[in-house]
């Protein structure tokens, strides 16, 4: 019995150790795999790809990779490396193993040559009579050439010497570091020293073109200052130019992918935090044959790399992503690596980004010195020049390969197998907003529009709910539209009646005579105020036509306004969802009406101005009218309108506040009886004044605080010694 008893507690001792060794396991990986939320922060997710091995140069079958600059792969899994330092082309077989090398051939002159620095590899697959086998190019960068290779015999085919045009400077050096070739022979180049955009040529190598120029930014000080320089200054200034490309591959329908990493930091982080959606400054590009960007930007942030980066200047991975290659992958994804941080990021031919990992170490799957990347099927291949260098082999896991297949689906319009993959991909990864987002796609080219709306909801996705949106209101239009013009009128009528009303009880409260107004009068006279306001400001003051009671009321009126527009707005304003409460609202309104009514007294009683404390917030108060008349229609309106409509909504709500201004300027003036050029200057030191008021009492309450503190210290203390 004993003998059991102890082996039972063995067993259960075992059971318990392996949720142990599990998460061990899990703590120990390289790198962590994630997606970016809305927000800019990190969302981890299952593993896309993982490291099976580690290829070093003795593996290979080689002495060493001497600064490796570039590796590509073709049709059959071979593997082309540009050995730079070494002055040779390494070709490996699909397992990794040395199948021939380039280093020395017979030019076209039938004389010895060979390489200096090669840093550029590209492989063609042939097929066709004059080209049956493929061909290797080699970007022979120190020698300003291209040289191309049989892909199987490695026998010499041509050289493309520097292209000439007097498109290029006379002072340019070509240096060739990246090309491609396209399904109709023509080549691009990507040339280290070249600014105006990635060299076009034919098949022959004769100059075509340039392509892809990177846009510049001139401030606009500098804009100024050479106005007022000479000629001569103009000459000695700087030159402001493109900056150049650093890489470049094609896709298989001839797209062109760049990258570039000497555009300005700061230009950089302005399109990510403005979520860009065209490529001026962006680190990646794709463009057409005509040199045109075409690439879609539709994911919650730009393809840029890293998001959720330092800005410490300290810290050894502040600012943006290095990026210094691109591959095309599977299903028209494509990846990109930074330098910076050994990290790869992957996206779809939209824009999401699908996964990111990656990270310095010693562990398998970590990477040094990441130089290069590319595809071999399913395979993902890592170019590490760290460690005398070495191919880093990533292999797809099976939540990589639904990632694939559901992309697989949606580009072969299969749509309901779309769905059931996307589902499964949410069952292994519910923070992949990418995967509700396809799913809304697969619904929405299926024609179930009301359904869509959900699954894009729950991915913040506006772009693409707006347009189900616009077919569910389409639908819903074509029901009741008659209903909806019938309503559209009666509103129309209502209004028009009302400020009739209003207009005609002003008119009579005018001619009346008679000192006590009425409440209802009060109010109704801020419609008048809003449309003749000198008029209006002046017997708001003089002729008493306004209260603080009724001051109170618009103000309050104008805090519910803004609370309901943040609570009621429709999804596109707030597809998160955000909410606040009445107190919130009551502080950001009413906070700022009272500082400007303070500061603006304190400075008209010492320049001679003429309204009382009670004036100045009444005139204030009357002022914010046109915010409720506006903000409630629009918030109501919000709900039935897409993103590309919402533009006129903020206009709308941005012709409000600039209405509010205007009255607080001449509401102002005609109060304290100032000229217009007095008046905008007391305004503007108000505004100062509210800054030096908001200063003054943050530091009281901070210094109120300490003082607090001190005593509740001392009390402390004085009980602790008695």
């Amino acid at each position: 019995m004993k003998k059991i008893q102890s082996i039972l507690l063995i067993v259960l001792a075992l059971i318990m150790l392996v949720p142990v060794l599990t998460i061990g396991a899990s703590a120990s990986s390289a790198y962590q795999t994630y997606t970016y939320s809305i927000e800019g922060t990190a969302l981890y997710s299952p593993d896309a790809y993982n490291a099976e091995m580690t290829v070093d140069a003795s593996a290979m079958g080689v002495e060493r990779l001497n600064n490796p600059g570039d590796m590509v792969t073709d049709a059959e899994g071979r593997v082309y490396i540009a050995n730079t330092g070494n002055n040779e082309i390494l070709i490996l077989s699909r397992y990794y193993k040395l199948e021939g090398t380039i280093s020395s051939f017979i030019n076209d002159k039938g004389n010895p040559d060979s390489f200096d620095q090669p840093s550029g590899v590209f492989v063609t697959e042939g097929g066709t009579e004059d080209n049956p086998n493929g061909e290797i190019w080699v970007c022979d960068t120190n020698q300003n050439r291209l040289v191309a290779f049989d892909r199987l015999t490695y026998e010499f085919r041509r050289i493309v010497d520097q292209p000439q045009s007097q498109l290029f400077d006379d002072d340019a050096v070509y240096k060739p570091v990246a090309m491609a070739i396209d399904q109709y022979g023509r080549i691009y180049v990507v040339s280290s020293t070249t600014y105006q955009g990635v060299i076009v040529m034919d098949n022959e190598g004769a100059f075509v073109g340039f392509i892809g120029a990177q846009a510049v930014t001139i401030s606009a000080w500098e804009i100024l200052w050479r106005r007022f320089q000479t000629d001569e200054q103009k000459k000695l200034s700087q030159q402001r130019i493109s900056t150049e490309f650093n890489n470049l591959t094609i896709n298989p329908d001839g797209f062109i992918y760049v990258t570039t990493s000497s555009i300005e930091d700061s230009s950089v982080e302005g399109a990510i935090n403005g979520k860009s959606k065209d490529g001026d400054f962006m680190p990646v590009k794709l463009l057409n044959p005509a040199g045109e960007e075409i690439m879609r930007r539709n994911g919650f942030w730009p393809p840029a790399g890293e998001i959720d980066y330092s800005t410490d200047p300290t810290d050894t991975y502040h600012g943006v992503s290095t990026i210094t290659d691109v591959a095309v992958g599977p299903e028209n994804t494509w990846s990109i690596i930074d330098e910076k941080r050994q990290k790869i990021y992957t996206y779809d031919f939209n824009g999401n980004l699908l996964f990111a990992f990656g990270d310095k170490g010693s562990m398998l799957g970590s990477i040094s010195s990441i130089e290069a990347i590319c595809y071999q099927g399913d395979t993902l291949l890592v170019l590490d020049k760290g460690n005398e260098g070495s191919i880093i082999v990533y292999e797809r896991t099976p939540y990589g390969d639904m990632l694939i297949e559901a992309i697989a689906a949606e580009n072969d319009l299969d749509y309901n197998y779309a769905i059931e993959c996307w589902e499964a991909v949410l069952q292994r990864n519910t923070n992949f907003d990418a995967a509700y987002v396809g799913i809304g796609n697969a619904l929405y080219r299926s024609g179930r529009y009301e359904e869509s709306l959900e699954y894009y909801e729950a991915a913040y996705d506006t772009t693409n709910w707006s347009e189900s949106f616009s077919e569910v209101r389409r639908e819903w239009m074509a029901d009741w539209f008659l209903l909806l013009i019938l309503i559209i009128v009666v509103v129309i009528v209502l209004v028009v009646k009302f400020f009739q009303f209003a207009a005609k009880v002003n008119k009579r409260v005018s001619t009346d005579g008679r000192a006590r107004k009425t409440f209802g009068q009060e109010l109704l006279y801020a419609f008048y105020v809003i449309f003749h306001p000198f008029d209006g400001f002046y017997d708001l003051k003089h002729e008493h036509r306004g209260s603080v009671r009724a001051s109170l009321v618009i103000l309050a009126v104008t805090v519910i306004s803004f609370f309901y527009q943040a609570m009621g707005q429709g999804y596109v304003f707030n597809p998160t969802y955000e909410t606040t409460t009445i107190f919130t609202q009551l502080i950001s309104v009413a906070v700022p009406v009272v500082l400007f009514v303070i500061a603006n007294w304190c400075l008209t009683t010492l320049f001679d101005g003429e309204g009382s404390f009670k004036d100045i917030f009444v005139a204030s108060c009357y002022s914010l009218t046109p915010l409720p008349m506006l903000l409630i229609p629009t918030t109501i309106v919000s709900n039935w309108v897409t993103s590309t409509e919402a533009t006129i909504i903020n206009f709308i709500v941005t012709v409000g506040f600039i209405w509010v201004g205007l009255l607080l300027v001449f509401g102002t003036m005609v109060t304290h009886d100032y000229s217009l050029l007095k008046n905008i200057i007391i305004v503007i030191f108000t505004l100062v004044a509210m800054a030096c008021i908001i200063f003054i009492v943050l530091l009281f309450s901070m210094l109120l605080s300490k003082l607090v503190s001190l005593i509740t210290n001392l009390i402390t203390e004085i009980q602790y010694r008695v």
